[in-house]
């Protein structure tokens, strides 16, 4: 399968808004995802097949030298089939050009795979947000240099 980046465009969202929580389980809000779009400091990247299918998306917000991850999303069908980690290779070289020196995420503490995969790219552990999901699940913290 060929896959296409893109930076996400107002047109990429109308065409999963449709299916964003079925599909992507994603619990970001059409309207959160738009204000995104329209922050400067904010970047979305999709990722396409070679029919220019939406499989997955993935952003960052920067200020100054440093960027939080915001999401990491992957359409369920196409999950652990290397479409995250090709997505997360991408965010990390988009920042470096973005001459960004230190990257952060949090993932819950029960998402397994995700937390390999940050392992496996260079991320570690530097803490803990007690009862951030839910109220009852941990988040670990997480930072890659990039520098």
């Amino acid at each position: 399968m060929e896959l296409e980046i893109s930076k996400m465009t107002l047109e990429d969202l109308s065409k999963i808004q449709d299916i964003l929580f079925s599909e992507f389980d994603n619990f970001w809000t059409i309207s959160t995802f738009k204000q995104e779009l329209d922050c400067q400091n904010s970047h979305f990247i999709v990722v396409k097949d070679e029919s220019l299918q939406i499989l997955g998306f993935a952003g960052f917000k920067h200020i100054i030298n440093e960027a939080d991850i915001m999401n990491i999303v992957v359409k369920k069908y196409y999950r652990k089939k290397g479409i995250g980690k090709y997505l997360l290779e991408n965010l990390i070289s988009y920042a470096k050009d973005l001459q960004i020196d230190t990257l952060n995420l949090e993932v819950n503490e029960n998402n397994i795979t995700a937390i390999s995969l940050y392992n496996r790219l260079g991320f570690k552990n530097i803490g803990i947000r007690k009862n951030y999901y839910d109220g009852k699940y941990n988040a670990i913290i997480m930072k890659k240099l990039l520098k």
